[in-house]
């Protein structure tokens, strides 16, 4: 069996990814209810019982709203590095000494033959991080919540056979919409968010032989489509002669439909 994954939810209103090899199963945050994490898995076809554990990337509510409800109902083992299990503490209940874990930034845990790496990114957070999964030569990596992709996180996650990767905002949608300066400064920075096209530049360093799927994930309800985020990193990747429909392919995320369980 082989690296299969599904992108439960992504999006401003809630974030959480699944992961599985023959032997592991993970999820990479719990940013809805308990309830909705349920059906989210139900849709795949999973049982969050059964889960190796959940693994956090910052303690921004959109990323954790569920994990407190999750972890005591499951006894799940949930694993976070030092300083994001101190930002939580307060938000998510009470968790069992024997459930926490740390798993610190920029190192790799091996899980049978499942290697999860974990790699620092630039966001408004205590010490924001996400993750690579490498099983039997195939690598799927996660990347959202930055405000830019350093050339560190590109050589982590370059040569991906699957890309998780934010495409937030059209940044002309977000100076012209209705949020408060300090917003729109906040998300522009380099601790804010990636937009669309600068997504598509980040990308073409990242970009191997092996990658044939790119999910675009984290988009704003407000200042992003679908449609749009998907032409216009189309359009900046054709700009470079990556042809997306041959080399390889770009997927949508949804903030409430799970993406169909895959293998790479």
């Amino acid at each position: 069996m082989s690296l299969q994954f599904s992108v439960l939810a992504s999006g401003s209103t809630g974030n959480a990814i699944y992961v599985e090899t023959e032997n592991q199963s993970f999820l990479v945050d719990a940013g809805l209810s308990g309830k909705q994490m349920q059906n989210l898995f139900e849709q795949i076809g999973r049982d969050i019982k059964k889960l190796s554990g959940i693994l956090v990337t910052h303690e921004h509510s959109d990323h954790i709203k569920g994990l407190g409800v999750l972890a005591r109902k499951h006894k799940l083992p949930i694993y976070a590095n030092e300083k994001t299990w101190q930002a939580m503490d307060g938000l998510v209940g009470e968790i069992a000494t024997e459930q926490k874990f740390v798993f610190q930034t920029g190192t790799v845990k091996t899980f049978g033959s499942l290697d999860i790496e974990s790699f620092g990114v630039s966001h408004d957070a205590a010490e924001p991080m996400f993750f690579a999964f490498n099983h039997q030569g195939k690598k799927l990596a996660l990347i959202t919540d930055t405000g830019y992709v350093s050339d560190k996180m590109k050589g982590t996650i370059r040569n991906a056979d699957a890309f998780v990767f934010e495409s937030n905002h059209d940044v002309s949608m977000l100076q012209m919409g209705h949020y408060p300066w300090s917003i729109k400064r906040r998300i522009l920075s380099d601790v804010g968010h990636v937009s669309n096209e600068d997504a598509a530049i980040a990308m073409m360093d990242v970009i191997g032989d092996a990658t044939k799927r790119i999910y675009l994930a984290h988009l704003s309800k407000d200042n992003n489509m679908k449609d749009l985020a998907r032409m216009s990193v189309q359009q900046t990747l054709a700009s470079k002669g990556f042809i997306t429909g041959e080399q390889f392919d770009l997927y949508d995320t949804d903030p409430t439909t799970p993406t169909p369980l895959v293998a790479i």
